[in-house]
């Protein structure tokens, strides 16, 4: 009854599904999002189908799901957290796509993470320290840095480089390879000199790199690496505190220290012992060194034996104790001063000194009466001790008139005698006197020394000459004669030596050019007349000096006056008279003059007048004041014109003394012009001609004249008031009588005949500096010339079409020329084409000096190789008599090369490999794709794909020719278009094979290709039956994880053909549900259920599996293609078709469930035949025929490359890429790291194998050869023997 039950619902199920509505398609499996897409960004957009078009619902399932938000309506994904390539970069993604009904599509999606520079680069080591010896050889390699980047591709290149160095001294000394990361040293180390330690900071830094948004990111960062440097034995040794000074006192006792020297090995890492002697002396014997360096006193010491040198000059040597580098000691000396101190033991002593010196105690010196100052005796005083302090006083009756220099000495000083009472030396009181100079040392009084010093004083000249009167006044007329007496004075002076003797002069030495006195009378006289004149001075003041024969002066006072005599003329104040007046102005100007003379005489009385000239009648001046006036009007005009309106008088001033002097002077008045006339042109008219074209040319001049006699008013300005329009400019020239104005072509302009102007009629104007003006006009002819530069038409762009051979003119450059007379020529500048959106020249078309273009047919014209032609040109005028005779601009061609159909489709190669699962290829399932490209433009690249005929290549090698199950479905990518093969109807699942799809890419002209496509079906018998204990709707539910454990286990893709509920009246009391499904490796091969139960039987998987609800696995029901006119009949035939179909399904149940306990029987048995001493007993798993121990689940090790382009690998997990080994936990088998080999075939049945018992079976398929591999063991010569396992039971069978 139950078998009846499940036959009749599949029946049922059948029928139903014909007119079911199709699920929606999932189109696309693999999207590509930069890991750097911020959050609530689109990421991609879910492509989806359905057939109906009915909308559709998205939802995302799977473990990354939270990484993703999608619109339930559009399909548009977002970024809901944040991406990671480095640690995972493709993810699974889980798709249900819902069009409203029951019936939903769930596909896993791959997301490919694309990598963006989000990481840093990482080093290796925390840091980098070493030790170098300083003597390291520059350019070695130090050591190598590295630094890894998560990142990939440019982001991920790490190069390397030094920003710091510490000190910042040693920069230099190290560098790095930037890719490398090896430091090598440049420059040399130095324990010594340079730093004994450096700090690197290094930089990794990478490439940079951008992905979601436009800026490139660059990361670094940077690592420390500490560089000691190692001391070696290379230098010498060295003092230190040098330079060395050390002090002992005369008379010391022997072994006394005197000073320490120390030396230090520069060596500071070595450090050597210093052994110290000493090479030399000034002084031999009285110091001895120690090995510590210590000197000290060796003999007595004396100070006074150096004499004047008190230093011992010592040579010390430091050696190092051990040999160094060059294997000698190292050595180095130095000076040691030591000073000798002296004690004080000698007394002060007085020494005469010459050439040399020598003890003296009695000096002589003679001194003038009334001397000041030193007296020089050649007294020195000297004391033996080098630090002495010496007293000097005075003694004798004469102290008191003499103090002693110095008073006190610590040196050896010259001792000078200075006078402190110099009136008590007299000469007429006394002749000599006698002092004593008492030398003693203030240290110990009890040295002393005495020394007598005689003073002889001389006599001196100590008066000066006197006179009796301070001041003496004398008179004397003005220019007397010469030698005219003034008075006689005379001075006395009381010493005897001058009586007699005296001479007399007069001061200062200017008053001597007017008067002087006799030297030895003292009689004063005139020494100059002329210069004795009242009128410049009148009172002299002079010094009458006397002096006696020591030159001793005595001076009195001289004021001489001068008397008046007539003797000066009248002076006019000024040497000449400057005025002006404007004509017919009046003109008022006062002559002054004076008189030196006396004024209170007639001697200084003035009278003006006028001597007689040309034109002193017109003036008149008053005699009395000097007031000269003009007697009629001053007409410029009636002045003779070379005069320039200049008229000049001479007014005399005349004295009234006896005789009468007199002066004149001369007086200019210039009469000024006054502007009274206008500038008068020479001609009426004037008429020029002028060539077109020349710049600046000369046209003509024209002459005006005014008549007023200055420049101010006669000067005439000419210009164009009217006519030029911008063309002319005139220029003002003087003549001889008159001004010239020339008219010029602007310098700018170029007159052109060609224009409207012929003919200019200019109003030149001639004006003053007062605007008074006259006109005059010019009339200018313009003469034609050849002048002007051709010019280019605008020219067309031409249109070719590519491999023309026309030999007619495919376009022409057009010129034109104002000139009247031309002749043209066409010369080609350059030819440009533009291929492949760049310019390069060629040479595709010739130019005619015409100006025509023909097709050069040396060349082949292809668009595709270049699709316009740039012609840029030159027209010449031969004819051009000024000027440039080519254009201004170039004349340019654009010629377009027009595509035509001549490129045949080509198919894009790839290595893809298309698989189909029959039973899951409904209508409008995409199952395989090409790509083709045209290489013509516009239109003729347009391709349309068309499947042309279809071939189906059965499993034993036979091939005919099927109708279309599938069509072409053309889209295009930018220049790329794609043709999608798709299913027009279901699939024969019972078809195994290859199917060959032909399929031909045409363009719009015609042309066409066509390439074969192989798709590989999996046919029903792949078919896999899961059997699940929840209901269809928590299955639905789980799926994704279903899949995903699936996977994770078969390491294939999981295509899931139906989902329905368990029609077995026990499991639809508990809500079982069955999952049809395929097992599909990516390579074309798929898993057929016995494979499938033995790989997920592994307690890896099958824990997993069974949490969720996996029950049982077996092959599923092979379903015919339902066709509504086949239920016709049968409902026609009734209930007899209904009970046969009935029966025959329910014996291929029963037979299917006996045939899977009987494999579950044979595993045991497999179980049973391994060796004892590798048998692992373990417990059952619950509810199945399978144990954990080893041997009794042979399960297949399979390592697939699962990342080959198939058309399944969009979907495939991260799981399929690894590899596979079910035997894990085995511990004594050895397999094949890698098989890549189709598993197509089945196990031989085991009927077989127990047929051939005996010897080693036979396999006919690899994965049969695999899974025996589980029965030989190591020692397999023992015979098998049967194992009992109390946890199997005959209920599992």
């Amino acid at each position: 009854m139950e078998v009846f039950s499940r036959s009749v619902l599949c029946l049922l199920c059948i029928f139903s599904q014909s007119n079911a509505n199709t699920a929606p398609e999932i189109d696309v499996g693999v999207y590509s999002v930069c890991e750097d897409t911020p959050e609530g960004t689109i990421a991609f957009t879910i492509a989806a189908s359905d057939a109906e078009n009915d909308p559709l619902t998205f939802t995302l399932t799977g473990v990354n799901a939270g990484y993703f938000k999608v619109d339930t309506n559009t399909g548009v994904v977002k970024v809901e957290r944040q991406l990671d390539s480095e640690s995972n970069a493709a993810m699974l993604l889980g798709v249900d796509v819902s069009d409203g009904s029951s019936i939903s599509r769930t596909r896993q999606i791959t997301v490919i993470l694309l990598d963006a520079n989000d990481n840093k680069p990482i080093f290796q080591e925390a840091s980098y320290d070493f030790e170098f010896a300083e003597n390291t050889p520059v350019g070695s390699s130090l050591f190598r840095v590295n630094a890894l980047d998560a990142d990939s591709s440019a982001a991920g290149a790490v190069r390397y480089s030094i920003d710091e160095v510490s000190p910042s001294s040693g920069f230099g000394l190290f560098s790095i390879a930037d890719t490398t990361g090896v430091v090598k040293l440049t420059g040399s180390l130095n324990y010594t000199e340079l730093s004994t330690f450096y700090r690197l900071k290094i930089n990794a830094s990478d490439g940079g790199g951008k992905c979601h948004f436009e800026h490139t990111t660059y990361f670094s960062s940077v690592a420390f690496s500490l560089i000691t440097v190692v001391d070696i034995p290379d230098l010498d040794p060295s003092f230190l505190g040098v330079p060395y000074v050390g002090r002992v006192e005369e008379n010391s006792r022997v072994g006394q220290s005197v000073f320490k020297v120390t030396a230090v090995d520069q060596d500071t890492g070595v450090n050597n012992k210093i052994i110290f002697s000493i090479e030399d002396s000034t002084a031999d014997g009285l110091f001895a060194i120690s090995d510590d360096g210590v000197i000290s006193v060796s003999s007595a010491i004396d100070r006074e034996e150096f004499g004047d040198s008190d230093t011992v000059t010592l040579t010390v040597k430091a050696k190092e104790s051990k040999e160094n580098i060059h294997g000698v000691f190292a050595s180095v000396t130095t000076d040691v001063l030591i000073n000798i101190i002296d004690v004080n033991d000698s007394p002060p002593e007085f020494y005469k000194c010459g050439f040399s010196c020598v003890k003296e105690s009695h000096y002589t010196e003679d001194i003038s009466e009334n001397s000041l100052g030193s007296v020089s005796i050649n007294m020195t005083v000297r004391d033996l001790d080098k630090i002495s302090k010496t007293k000097l006083t005075l003694g004798g009756a004469d102290k008191d008139v003499f103090a002693v220099e110095p008073q006190f000495t610590t040196l050896d000083s010259i001792v000078q005698l200075v006078v402190r009472q110099p009136q008590k030396l007299d000469f007429e009181k006394t002749q000599q006197m006698v002092v004593e100079v008492i030398a003693t040392d203030q240290d110990d009084t009890s040295f002393q020394s005495t020394a007598t010093v005689t003073i002889n004083i001389k006599d001196i000249n100590d008066n000066s000459p006197t006179f009796p009167k301070v001041t003496y006044r004398l008179s004397v007329t003005e220019h007397s004669d010469v030698g005219t007496e003034l008075a006689r004075i005379v001075a006395e002076d009381p010493d005897t030596m001058d009586q007699d003797n005296i001479t007399y002069s007069l001061l200062p030495e200017s008053i001597r050019l007017y008067f002087d006195v006799d030297k030895y009378e003292g009689i004063v006289y005139v020494k100059n007349k002329t210069l004795l004149d009242r009128e410049i001075r009148s009172l002299y003041s002079a010094t009458l000096e006397a002096r006696d024969t020591e030159g001793k002066p005595g001076t009195t006072v001289l004021e001489i006056t001068l008397t008046d005599i007539n003797d000066q003329p009248p002076v006019i104040n000024r040497d000449s008279y400057l005025e002006f007046v404007k004509e017919g102005g009046q003109l008022k100007l006062k002559i002054e003059a004076t008189d030196s003379d006396d004024p209170d005489t007639e001697n200084s009385q003035i009278v003006y007048g006028i001597k007689e000239s040309s034109y002193s009648y017109n003036f008149t001046i008053d005699p009395n004041t000097g007031v000269l006036r003009n007697s009629g009007e001053l007409d410029r005009e009636a002045l003779d014109q070379e005069l320039e309106g200049r008229i000049e008088l001479n007014v005399t001033a005349t004295d009234k003394g006896t005789p009468p002097l007199s002066a004149s002077v001369t007086v200019i008045i210039n009469v000024e012009d006054v502007n009274d006339n206008s500038p008068q042109f020479e001609a009426p008219s004037y008429e020029f001609s002028v060539k077109e074209g020349e710049k600046g040319a000369f046209v003509g001049s024209v002459t005006a004249e005014d008549l007023d006699q200055t420049t101010d008013f006669n000067r005439i300005s000419f210009s164009i008031i009217d006519g030029s329009f911008g063309s002319f400019i005139m220029r003002t020239f003087t003549m001889e009588r008159g001004y010239r104005g020339n008219i010029t072509v602007d310098p700018d302009i170029e007159l052109d005949y060609e224009s409207e102007r012929k003919q200019f009629r200019l109003r030149v104007e001639a004006v003053d500096l007062e605007q008074k003006a006259a006109e005059v006009m010019v009339v200018v002819n313009v003469v034609d010339v050849n002048d002007e530069r051709p010019e280019f038409k605008v020219t067309k762009p031409v249109s070719v079409k590519e491999n023309t051979t026309i030999s007619g003119v495919v376009g022409r450059f057009s010129a034109h020329d104002k000139d009247t007379s031309h002749h043209l020529v066409y010369e080609l500048e350059s030819m440009e084409c533009r291929c492949n959106s760049s310019l390069t020249p060629c040479s595709y078309f010739i130019l005619l000096p015409t100006g025509e273009v023909t097709l050069n047919h040396e060349l082949k014209v292809d668009y595709e190789q270049c699709d316009q032609v740039l012609i840029d040109a030159q027209v010449i005028d031969e004819l051009t008599e000024k000027g440039e005779n080519n254009s201004a601009t170039k004349g340019q061609m654009v010629i377009n090369i027009e595509d035509i159909n001549d490129n045949v489709p080509e198919f894009i190669f790839s290595d893809s490999v298309f698989v189909v699962v029959s039973e899951g290829a409904s209508k409008g399932t995409s199952v395989a794709g090409v790509t083709a490209t045209d290489q013509d433009s516009g239109i003729n690249r347009q391709i349309e794909f068309k499947v042309t005929s279809v071939k189906f290549a059965h499993s034993n090698n036979q091939t005919n020719t099927i109708r279309l199950p599938f069509e072409a479905i053309t889209t295009q990518q930018k220049d790329v278009y794609v043709g999608i093969i798709q299913t027009t109807e279901g699939l024969d699942v019972t078809l195994k094979g290859t199917y060959l799809v032909t399929v031909t890419a045409t363009d719009t002209g015609g042309l066409f290709t066509s390439t074969v496509l192989e798709i590989f079906t999996v046919d029903e018998t792949y078919r896999v039956e899961l059997e699940f204990t929840s209901s269809k709707e928590e299955v639905e539910g789980k799926l994704n994880d279903i899949i995903r454990a699936l996977t994770a286990a078969t390491k294939a893709a999981v295509r899931i053909a139906t989902i329905r509920e368990d029609t077995d009246e026990s499991s639809r009391a508990s809500g079982g549900t069955i999952i049809v499904a395929y097992f599909v490796y990516s390579n074309g091969t798929a898993l057929d259920s016995d494979n499938v139960e033995k790989m997920i039987s592994d307690p890896a998987h099958f824990f997993v599996l069974k949490e969720l609800g996996l029950k049982n696995i077996g092959t599923a029901p092979v379903l015919e293609a339902s066709d509504p006119l086949k239920y016709a009949m049968m409902g026609m035939l009734g209930g007899l078709i209904v009970v046969l179909a009935v029966l025959t399904t329910s014996l291929l149940c029963t037979r299917r469930n006996y045939k899977r306990k009987l494999k579950a029987a044979k595993a045991m048995n497999s179980a049973s035949m391994v060796n004892s001493d590798n048998q692992k007993s373990g417990p059952v798993v619950p509810g199945t025929n399978k144990y954990t121990m080893e041997g009794a689940n042979p399960v297949l090790n399979l390592n697939i490359d699962t990342t080959l382009a198939l058309d399944f690998d969009e979907e495939s997990s991260d799981v399929d890429k690894v590899s596979l080994n079910s035997l894990d936990h085995s511990d004594d088998m050895d397999f094949p790291e890698k098989d890549t080999k189709p598993i197509m075939n089945m196990i031989q049945e085991e009927e077989e194998e127990e047929e051939e018992g005996s010897g080693p079976p036979e396999y006919i398929e690899p994965l049969g050869a695999v899974l025996a591999q589980r029965s030989p063991k190591k020692g397999s010569e023992n015979p098998r023997h049967g194992y009992n396992n109390p946890a199997f039971s005959t209920t599992d069978l």
